[in-house]
């Protein structure tokens, strides 16, 4: 197969000095001789997917340790042919001249004309194209030091060393299983980081969760002990501007605790954690929530006490809903609550929920939005409910004394289904949800959650 890689990485990567410094030099040669690299073979870091977070990653590991090339290689994948329309690029074009380091990074590469042909609508841009100058298409704003693109995914994955995961959810089964094919020969098994926030529903044979680490798992035979997940409270775009973040790594401690030391920094915190399916799962919780919190904003404009009230109930529904899936659930409420709060306030699904209750989207646009990504919360909404829904699962009613599925105890996921799945309802019915004198005191929902023993660990696949 042929394929087109794209993009030299400037020698000074996003004006980093050549020199080893807080040991990054060591950092990288521990791990190099942990996964057994022979001194002449670099080690191989391939990004799958070119969303925000993805692109993001695979920008801060160029700047951290591109300097040392003999030893080490990242690049990143993503589709071709995915045009960048005409506002998008007079956008970029702005942001391009508003940045003076930009600029001048642009034209000592002899890539600053295309900007302007674009902008007067003379040339057409392409996502794959303006990637390999550090522009990633959902997050124009903040452009990213050049990036070595891979269009041809043989190409990119073959012979990688790590993997990350940068693909929504619900695309990770569908390009691992197309990856599997090109590692039918290795000899050695890949390390894989994922950073998807998104669950599957399987209902086979018992009611269960699905994680992109389990999909990654069954598509490509990889064992979970080289699969891990890394996620935390943080905006894509923050951590690039070197704003103070945290994330925990998730998995077997054989790689977690290793690439939790190559992946830290003083600007980004990277703890370990052996938990990797609970942590994975509430990664994609929050961000159900965090639709509604978007709606009920913009309809309340900005209410701080109707958004309140709505985090009281949203909260305790979660708080329940980690019950059913974790035997501790309290070592949860920090990282959970941190992760929903920074998804409130600046989150594409936040913000997605304020579009569809202003009626600049609509459900029937679908997830996928220009310019921002795939919503994951919408695909989580649909399985949280259809997982919720079962009656294998069924715990007792508080009042009613009588057993109920648990999502008869969660009216706000029930309502945003019929808002984005089901479509019976508008956004409107969101504050009507907040409203009914019916609903239980969020206080009485979380008693209930700790007073019972409703842990469930066959959702999480565990006996």
């Amino acid at each position: 197969m042929v394929g087109s890689i794209m993009g030299i990485v400037d020698a000074y990567s996003n004006g980093s000095l050549h020199h080893n410094y807080n040991g990054l030099e060591e950092k990288l040669d521990e791990l190099r001789a942990l996964i057994g690299k022979a001194d002449s073979d670099p080690l191989i870091i391939v990004s799958v997917g070119a969303g925000a977070w993805g692109s993001v990653f695979a920008a801060i590991l160029q700047d951290t340790y591109g300097q040392f090339r003999d030893k080490i290689q990242i690049r990143i994948w993503r589709r071709a042919g995915r045009s960048v329309d005409r506002g998008t690029a007079e956008h970029l074009f702005e942001v391009i001249n508003s940045r003076e380091d930009v600029l001048r990074r642009l034209i000592r590469r002899c890539a600053y004309l295309k900007y302007v042909e674009a902008r007067l609508g003379d040339r057409t841009l392409f996502a794959d194209e303006i990637l390999k100058d550090g522009f990633c298409f959902n997050m124009i704003d903040t452009p990213l030091c050049p990036l070595k693109v891979v269009t041809n995914l043989q190409e990119a994955v073959w012979d990688a060393d790590i993997v990350v995961n940068g693909l929504p959810s619900t695309e990770t089964r569908e390009i691992f299983e197309e990856i599997s094919k090109f590692w039918n020969e290795r000899i050695t098994v890949p390390i894989i980081i994922s950073l998807a926030k998104g669950i599957e529903a399987a209902l086979d044979p018992v009611p269960h969760i699905i994680t992109p680490t389990k999909m990654i798992n069954q598509a490509t035979g990889v064992p979970m002990e080289n699969i891990l997940y890394l996620g935390g409270p943080n905006i894509a775009s923050e951590i690039y501007n070197k704003e103070y973040a945290n994330a925990r790594i998730c998995g077997a401690e054989k790689w977690r605790k290793p690439l939790a030391k190559f992946l830290r920094q003083p600007q980004f915190t990277v703890w370990d954690n052996s938990d990797l399916v609970t942590h994975e799962v509430m990664g994609g919780l929050k961000n159900v929530y965090a639709i509604g919190a978007g709606m009920v904003a913009a309809l309340t404009n900005e209410s701080a006490t109707s958004k309140s009230v709505y985090f009281a109930h949203c909260t305790s529904e979660m708080i329940f809903i980690t019950h059913l899936l974790a035997e501790k659930p309290e070592k949860l409420a920090g990282p959970l609550l941190a992760d929903t709060y920074v998804t409130l306030l600046k989150g594409r699904n936040a913000w997605y929920g304020q579009m569809l209750a202003k009626g600049q989207l609509s459900p029937d646009m679908g997830d996928n939005i220009s310019g921002k990504g795939m919503i994951q919360g919408v695909s989580a909404v649909e399985a949280f409910f259809k997982l919720l829904s079962q009656s294998s699962l069924n715990v007792l009613h508080p009042e009613e004394n009588k057993p109920v599925a648990p999502v008869e105890l969660c009216p706000i996921l029930k309502t945003l289904y019929k808002i984005l799945i089901s479509r019976e309802q508008s956004s409107q019915a969101i504050l009507k949800a907040l409203r009914d004198e019916n609903l239980n005191d969020p206080r009485e929902r979380i008693e209930i959650a700790q007073s019972h023993a409703f842990y469930k660990p066959s959702l999480l696949g565990q006996p």
